[in-house]
């Protein structure tokens, strides 16, 4: 009977014991979380405070959106050590005949505004020799995958046009595969250089966060292996990217067939915005409607001189 009894107490000892490791276990797992959250957050404010440079001026949009009116000279493309003593050209060496010469422009434009139209407008503009960037807020950051991927493209979602130097390791249906739908119009096999595009601009509603519309003037260079260099401009819907489903403005470059380098807009160093009256990534109003009046952006990519610098890239 006594024997029973100490068996019986000692099976109790066993139950509790491990009742109290279970419960040592959840304070730790609990502790690595809470870590992990605060690891994150300071990271995300690290990188929030290196993309919002101090402004001369605010201005808040009816969407949302604050454009910070920055100095031209502190914007982020400046943050890259190869560009710390870069001189700013504020017109390029060369450029397409009757760009910036009025009296080579014919009747029908010259009456014609040479600048496109953003809802942040309505509430001001930004001063002369500063640059108008979009505020990213925290919530923009967290949406991505992580800090290291906010601002640049999913590799594996990049359409591939069919029989455009790809090469044989390339496989064809990579945009099948990833529910990439797409119609791209191209020319290749001479010497090029500049390209214009004129888009009709819409707001294609998006269903589910992940998915995204754009129109774009896409510029290659390379294939699509590790060579691959690519400008782009156009107009976006993308909630994965900018928390809603407004018509934005956007840019994109790459170098290495977007492994590491090149990102939108001005969320990375390399692209050097000299327009005052543009913010990259806000929205475009008004736009067109079915059965209404409709509405374009004409953009325009050159080469400024023989060679290519990213720096000698303009957008009007």
């Amino acid at each position: 009977m006594a024997h029973a009894h100490v068996s019986t107490s000692r099976g109790l000892k066993g139950v509790l014991l491990l009742v109290f490791l279970f419960v040592d276990l959840g304070l730790l797992s609990c502790a690595a979380r809470v870590e992990k959250v605060t690891r994150q957050k300071m990271q995300v404010n690290k990188h929030l405070k290196r993309l919002n440079k101090k402004p001369v001026k605010t201005i808040e949009s009816p969407d949302g959106d604050k454009i910070d009116c920055v100095h031209i000279s502190h914007q982020p493309a400046f943050d890259h050590p190869f560009l710390k003593d870069h001189k700013i050209q504020m017109r390029p060496n060369f450029h397409p005949e009757g760009l910036y010469d009025d009296n080579k422009m014919n009747t029908e434009s010259k009456g014609k505004e040479n600048t496109m139209h953003q809802l942040w407008h309505v509430n001001g503009m930004c001063p002369e020799d500063t640059i108008p960037i979009r505020r990213t807020k925290e919530d923009d950051v967290l949406r991505a995958s992580s800090v290291k991927t906010y601002g640049k493209k999913h590799h594996k979602s990049v359409p591939v046009p069919r029989n455009v130097n790809i090469p044989k390791s390339a496989d064809p249906d990579i945009d099948n595969e990833s529910g990439h739908q797409h119609a791209i119009a191209y020319v290749e096999g001479d010497k090029y250089y500049g390209a214009k595009a004129t888009m009709n601009v819409w707001e294609p509603k998006i269903q589910q966060s992940n998915e995204f519309s754009l129109s774009q003037i896409w510029i290659l260079g390379g294939s699509f292996g590790q060579d691959l260099n690519s400008i782009e401009a156009g107009w976006q819907v993308s909630p994965d990217l900018y928390g809603d489903n407004n018509t934005r403005l956007f840019t994109y470059w790459t170098s290495d067939a977007y492994q590491a380098t090149g990102c939108y807009n001005l969320l990375c160093s390399g692209f050097i915005q000299i327009n005052s009256n543009i913010a990259m990534g806000a929205s475009i109003s008004p736009v067109s409607g079915f059965r209404n009046s409709q509405y374009d952006i004409s953009i325009l990519v050159w080469k400024s001189h023989v060679y290519f610098r990213e720096s000698d890239a303009y957008l009007r």
